[in-house]
C-alpha cells in the first residue's frame, strides 16, 4: 500500500479519470474501482474521498444526483463538461510529473 501523503497529491486526478472512464458512480463504487485498478495498493478512505469529491463539485468539475433507494439515499457523481475537458490535462500533468520524479530519483520506469 502507498503512503497517504503520496495519494493526497494525486487524488483529484484519480477521481476525475475513474469517472471519465466509468461514468456515473457513487463514493463507495469509486473506492472499490480504485482498489481494483491498483491491485489493492491504493485504498481510499471516506475521510480523503468525500472532501475531494466536494471540492471538485465546488469547482464545477463534478455534478451530483441524489437517488432514493428504499430508505437509503445514494449520491452519484458525474463529470461536468468542464470536468471532462480537464481530465486529459490533469492526467498528462501527472504523467509528466512522474517522469520528472523518475529523473530526479534516477530510477527507470517499467
Amino acid at each position: 500500500m502507498h503512503s497517504p501523503e503520496l495519494l493526497k497529491g494525486t487524488l483529484q486526478t484519480i477521481i476525475l479519470k475513474v469517472l471519465k472512464d466509468h461514468g456515473r458512480m457513487y463514493g463507495y463504487e469509486i473506492t472499490q474501482r480504485v482498489k481494483e485498478l491498483s491491485d489493492s495498493r491504493l485504498l481510499l478512505t471516506e475521510g480523503a474521498l468525500y472532501p475531494t469529491l466536494h471540492k471538485l463539485e465546488a469547482e464545477g468539475l463534478l455534478k451530483t444526483e441524489t437517488v432514493l433507494l428504499g430508505k437509503r439515499i445514494r449520491k452519484y457523481y458525474t463529470l461536468t463538461t468542464e470536468g471532462k475537458s480537464l481530465v486529459r490535462e490533469r492526467v498528462n500533468e501527472l504523467v509528466d510529473f512522474i517522469k520528472t520524479m523518475s529523473n530526479v530519483l534516477q530510477v527507470k520506469l517499467a
